[in-house]
């Protein structure tokens, strides 16, 4: 498989869990805490993966980046959190910098 995609579907797995995190409510509630972890070792077995045949830096940007953006935008819907300009701003930065790695 395309090391691209499998980088691409490691960061979608890194919004579940980081997503996750906060519905498993510090670990105290079962169901979500099994998801949480289930999905953060699917995450860091895709990036591995993906590392056989992508750089390291890259690699390691790319997915937390795509975490970080995912993040925020699930965010603003399931806990509505502010969309503000500096917000949209540092999304934007991200959403840069993905694309500037995927080019280099």
């Amino acid at each position: 498989m395309n090391a691209w995609l499998v980088l691409t579907l490691a960061g979608l797995c890194e919004i579940g869990w980081a997503l996750g995190l906060k519905y498993s409510d510090n670990f105290t509630r079962l169901w979500p805490s099994v998801w949480t972890l289930l999905v953060a070792a699917i995450s860091f077995v895709l990036l591995a993966n993906a590392m056989k045949s992508l750089p390291v830096g890259t690699a390691y940007a790319v997915w937390t980046g795509i975490g970080a953006l995912g993040t925020a935008i699930a965010a603003v819907f399931l806990f509505d959190e502010p969309i503000t300009a500096l917000r949209v701003a540092g999304i934007l930065l991200i959403v840069s910098g993905i694309a500037a790695l995927k080019l280099a």
